[in-house]
């Protein structure tokens, strides 16, 4: 296939430049729309969890995207996985990628033992991936061992253009799962802070964009 069109869905204003950066520096072929809608993470946050109507628009945003030509769809936001599911159901013939089930692979790769620290600046995601997670461990017959580490305030020094705090802050939650095997980074904005995480833990450290972009060029390249 040449030049696949693919469609970036994002809940969050963060995630576009550490997936657009990634698809630079690791496949720069494809040709990317993005999609924002910044208030389904807000709203998700109110709610205090996935309800119908944000289903409805992520079938929404779906839907638009395969209208206008897109021959794959990744979601870059962790904390809906339920709603990313039903896009799948409906879409059946192509390529639609949650954000972190290549991640979540590589994890499962780097830490046999199921003993992995998970990373997130925005709660809700664990309730999401915890599952996800568990089923992929569950697949491969591993005994998961899921810890993780909020970093606090991690998001809102990003918002405001402080990158080193952002880091700082992951690294920090980071250091109290050093005795896990390996480490995953659950948003796409936190792929930056993956070598200050690295050097607080001594770990290997998967990030998503990376992750993500590998699977897609595998996917369409088939």
């Amino acid at each position: 296939m040449a030049e696949p069109r693919i469609a970036l869905i994002h809940a969050l204003r963060l995630s576009p430049p550490a997936i657009m950066e990634a698809f630079a520096r690791l496949w720069p072929e494809p040709f990317l729309m993005n999609l924002l809608d910044d208030s389904l993470s807000a709203d998700l946050a109110r709610a205090e969890g996935l309800t119908p109507a944000m289903t409805e628009r992520f079938l929404d945003l779906a839907a638009y995207a395969r209208r206008c030509g897109a021959d794959a769809i990744l979601f870059t936001c962790s904390a809906f996985g339920p709603a990313i599911e039903a896009v799948k159901a409906a879409h059946p013939g192509m390529p639609v990628l949650k954000p972190n089930e290549a991640m979540i692979e590589a994890a499962l790769d780097a830490a046999p033992s199921g003993r992995i620290g998970l990373v997130a600046t925005f709660r809700p995601t664990f309730a999401s991936m915890r599952p996800e997670f568990a089923q992929a461990a569950a697949a491969r017959g591993i005994a998961l061992d899921l810890r993780e580490g909020f970093a606090e305030g991690a998001m809102a020094a990003l918002e405001a253009g402080d990158g080193a705090g952002h880091d700082a802050r992951a690294a920090e939650a980071a250091r109290g799962l050093a005795d896990c095997e390996a480490i995953a980074l659950a948003q796409f904005s936190l792929a930056r802070a993956a070598p200050a995480v690295a050097r607080a833990t001594g770990k290997p450290v998967l990030t998503t964009p990376d992750s993500a972009v590998a699977r897609l060029r595998s996917l369409l390249a088939a």
